[in-house]
């Protein structure tokens, strides 16, 4: 079911969920729409090219209306492709649209695309001026604090001068420099150290763009000390691999009321469309592999995830695995 335009939730991006390869499907985004329904959620990074010349775009475009608000990730360097996608994501309902300059992988270099863009502005500011024609989306980008040698404040401050006078309506900031040669992308997450305050230098003198922080935020209370300084933040793996530590989230940073929300709650709520997903030959797993993630450090936690791993994964696996997983928990009291 494609998701039906609708005004962006003010300051969603406050708190959001990063776009990441092989997790952020849009069954993980329904499962943490059970845990925030006000964070910015995003797709998994989608090259333009592919959009341009797939069958499956309809596939790859389509979201239930449960995920927004929710922004389209989008990868590439050819203004006219990047424009034909910003089309698209206004004609399917997503809320903004978002350019990657941050991935450092070997295949995406390949393409000219992802953060070894940082080393030609002009190039990117001129995607961004055609993505601004294209659509009213807000166009946003995420990167880096630099890659490889190019990497000063100086030049930060100008990158993002460059995009701001484009178009480019907030900056979404990893702040870790990028080695494009020398390390894997998994390697990019972590070795390159965690540099605060190059962003917080770069919010302090451009006070007027709106800048989120990305990278190293594992905790609640991380987000909120960072929200002190800047426009919004981006949490990732942590999100992840424990999705109910975020519970609170909307009431800690949206001052919404308090919720009782759980592992069984929340896998209650996923059967409707694991059925649907069943129905379209889809496999039960595709969802489940996120589940497992939910029940973390409690008594019989890796018994509880081992059985739903092996029934999940069987062949023509059906919705019956969730309902008695989450049975399970209930009767455990989580």
């Amino acid at each position: 079911m494609v998701g039906k335009s609708s005004p962006i939730i003010k300051g969603s991006y406050r708190f959001s969920i990063a776009p990441m390869l092989d997790c952020t499907d849009k069954y993980f985004r329904i499962l943490m729409r059970q845990v925030t329904r006000r964070a910015l959620l995003y797709t998994e990074m989608i090259v333009a090219n592919a959009l341009h010349h797939s069958k499956k775009r309809n596939q790859l475009l389509d979201f239930y209306e449960i995920e927004k608000p929710i922004s389209l990730q989008i990868g590439g360097d050819d203004p006219k492709l990047l424009s034909e996608a910003t089309k698209l994501a206004e004609e399917w309902g997503y809320d903004e649209i978002n350019l990657n300059l941050g991935c450092p992988s070997p295949r995406v270099q390949s393409g000219n695309f992802g953060a070894c863009l940082m080393a030609d502005p002009y190039k990117v500011a001129k995607c961004i001026e055609a993505m601004k024609k294209a659509s009213d989306l807000p166009i946003t980008v995420k990167h880096r604090i630099g890659i490889d040698n190019l990497d000063s404040d100086e030049l930060l401050i100008k990158f993002v001068d460059s995009l701001a006078s484009a178009g480019a309506e907030r900056f979404i900031v990893h702040a870790r420099r990028a080695w494009l040669k020398g390390l894997n992308p998994k390697e990019n997450r972590t070795i390159p150290e965690l540099q605060y305050n190059r962003v917080s230098k770069l919010k302090k003198e451009r006070p007027q763009l709106k800048i989120e922080l990305n990278g190293g935020l594992t905790m609640p209370n991380d987000c909120l000390k960072a929200l002190e300084t800047f426009d919004g933040v981006m949490v990732g793996r942590a999100a992840y691999s424990h999705p109910l530590r975020w519970t609170k989230i909307d009431e800690f940073i949206y001052g919404e009321s308090p919720q009782k929300i759980n592992a069984s709650k929340i896998i209650r709520g996923l059967i409707p469309y694991a059925e649907n997903h069943i129905k379209n030959n889809g496999r039960l797993w595709d969802l489940c592999r996120h589940i497992i993630q939910l029940v973390e450090e409690v008594p019989g936690a890796r018994a509880w995830r081992r059985d739903l791993c092996l029934k999940a994964q069987r062949k023509n696996a059906k919705t019956i695995v969730l309902e008695e997983a989450a049975r399970q928990l209930e009767d455990a009291g989580l």
